[in-house]
């Protein structure tokens, strides 16, 4: 039940990013947004790693390692994040925590390229079907003006990016506690996106208010730092059973998106949540039956 209720939470968290983020930059330019946020998540979470941290795993990176961190951060938190948010701005809540859920069918792709290993038949169905419940959820509401093809555009190479740094981080062997290796790509990647913010972004127009603050607090301490102890949790109790709780990440991503801010939900929706979901089933099935025979 415990795991069950942290998946749960997980879930829950991951899939709210969407929503609090349009609400961020209704009070400053995303890239405001992303940078306050980055340093705080950063700075929490390097203070709590070396304040509490029970072992000598917990000390300074060398320099070997900051470069490797540098690079982690550039892409998962400077690119990714940095362009997620700018998407967020021109795109549908709902349809953000939609695209999250691509990731690991993008992964699919990318590992194929860089770790030179041929996609197998089923994960290609999945990379279909999950980009085409993509493309068909966001449909109406590109007519409706929810979403934009540039908002859209932004969003699909935010997942291009953050799928890159999931297959980096995983070529990687690293000897730094996950705590700690996420507390410096955040803040590093938050230093990276320094000259982008300060070069594009209107600071006259940033509206320090509850909002602003509301949105920044809960994508640094509930998103940041809680989801992912929540995600790094699950991944060391089961790789494969961590991943299926992205399965529900759509579907409360659209809750929220409608109850929150009052996106609708129409059969297109519904369907395109179910071609993900499916997708994603797709593209774990393997796994997921490898698992079963492990354990008989």
């Amino acid at each position: 039940m415990k795991n069950i209720g942290i998946g749960i939470l997980f879930s829950i968290l991951w899939s709210s990013a969407s929503v609090a983020t349009k609400f961020g930059v209704q009070s400053a330019a995303p890239l405001i947004l992303a940078n306050v946020r980055f340093f705080i998540a950063g700075i929490l979470l390097l203070s709590f790693s070396y304040l509490f941290g029970k072992d000598a795993s917990y000390r300074l990176p060398t320099k070997s390692e900051f470069k490797k961190l540098a690079l982690f951060g550039f892409l998962n938190t400077t690119l990714y994040l940095g362009l997620y948010v700018c998407a967020m701005k021109y795109t549908a809540a709902g349809i953000g925590s939609l695209a999250v859920s691509t990731n690991p069918l993008i992964i699919v792709l990318l590992s194929s390229w860089w770790l030179h290993r041929r996609p197998k038949s089923e994960e290609w169905a999945g990379i279909v079907l999950g980009m085409l419940g993509v493309g068909l959820a966001t449909y109406p509401l590109l007519a409706d003006s929810y979403t934009t093809l540039g908002g859209l555009s932004l969003l699909l190479t935010s997942m291009v990016a953050v799928s890159a740094a999931s297959v980096y981080y995983a070529t990687v062997k690293w000897e730094l506690p996950n705590l700690l290796i996420n507390g410096w790509q955040v803040f590093l990647g938050g230093i990276f996106l320094i000259p982008a913010t300060l070069t594009l972004s209107d600071f006259s127009t940033t509206v320090w208010d509850g909002m602003f603050w509301g949105s920044v607090l809960w994508l640094s301490l509930a998103v940041s730092i809680v989801g992912l102890i929540c995600w790094f949790y699950l991944l060391k109790i089961d790789t494969v059973k961590a991943s299926l709780w992205l399965f529900l990440c759509p579907l409360f991503g659209f809750f929220f998106a409608w109850w929150l801010m009052s996106e609708p939900i129409t059969i297109y929706t519904i369907a395109g949540t179910c071609l993900v979901v499916g997708g994603l089933y797709a593209g774990q099935r393997n796994k997921l039956a490898a698992k079963k025979v492990d354990q008989v």
